[in-house]
């Protein structure tokens, strides 16, 4: 891996996504739309524990956000290899590995630049940040860009089309994202959708940003941290595998 290679497709990327200004406004409003309509609807009669429910889920679509775009962001990998532009980026003398590297870095940059901004909006609704918690939730979020941008980069390799794409991450995104317990608390679950939230990797996840944010968290610590840093190490082994083996 070079890391002048990796910061050329990094570059690429980022000038195609800052020429993009309807997916930058949408990024920005989608959050923040379901904060003021879904939270915010439910808040005004619903809490949780004594706590706000629209400061409750906030956590959850932080992690929305990050599903969202970096999921989808698989999708330009499919538009690539349509207009053959894929092609030409794998006969330069960069491995794959610099190139899907590459790719990874771009998607958590343009997580991290949404999530930042639905941080922002956080203190509109009393959501109160310490340095140490602000650091803490801004390195889950580059972890968690990482691990779910190297699935989207997964899927994407092995689509040719963008309709086969956006339906197989369907399948993939809502489940992931309604399964985590981003709306709902995960106690007194009935056991068939307790089991399915505990086997999700986002579930954890979302649990240790709202620990962070809000100070409500389900299971430990040291369970969300191993369960987090698992899913992001085995997402981005297959995915450089599957990025090896993808035909252009």
């Amino acid at each position: 891996m070079t890391l002048r290679g990796v910061s050329a497709i990094w570059q690429r990327e980022m000038l195609t996504f800052s020429r993009e200004k309807p997916r930058i406004v949408s990024a920005v409003i989608n959050p923040i739309f379901w904060l003021l309509t879904f939270g915010a609807g439910l808040g005004s009669t619903v809490s949780i524990e004594g706590i706000n429910y629209q400061q409750f889920i906030f956590a959850g679509i932080i992690v929305q956000t990050i599903l969202f775009s970096s999921i989808f962001y698989g999708a330009y990998l499919v538009w690539d290899r349509r207009i053959d532009l894929l092609k030409a980026i794998l006969v330069t003398p960069l491995s794959r590995f610099s190139i899907f590297f590459g790719k990874v870095l771009s998607g958590v940059t343009i997580a991290l630049i949404q999530s930042v901004i639905l941080l922002f909006f956080g203190l509109f609704i009393n959501i109160n940040y310490t340095l140490i918690s602000l650091i803490l939730v801004v390195l889950i979020i580059v972890v968690t860009a990482a691990g779910l941008t190297a699935l989207g980069l997964t899927i994407g390799s092995f689509m040719t089309s963008p309709e086969g794409f956006q339906l197989i991450t369907t399948f993939v995104i809502f489940p992931l994202f309604f399964l985590s317990g981003a709306l709902f608390p995960l106690a007194n679950l009935p056991v068939y959708l307790g089991t399915l939230t505990s086997i999700n990797p986002v579930t954890y996840i979302v649990d240790m940003l709202r620990g962070l944010l809000i100070g409500l968290q389900y299971y430990g610590t040291i369970e969300n941290l191993l369960v987090m840093i698992g899913f992001v190490l085995v997402a981005m082994f297959i995915g450089t595998k599957a990025f090896e083996r993808m035909r252009s």
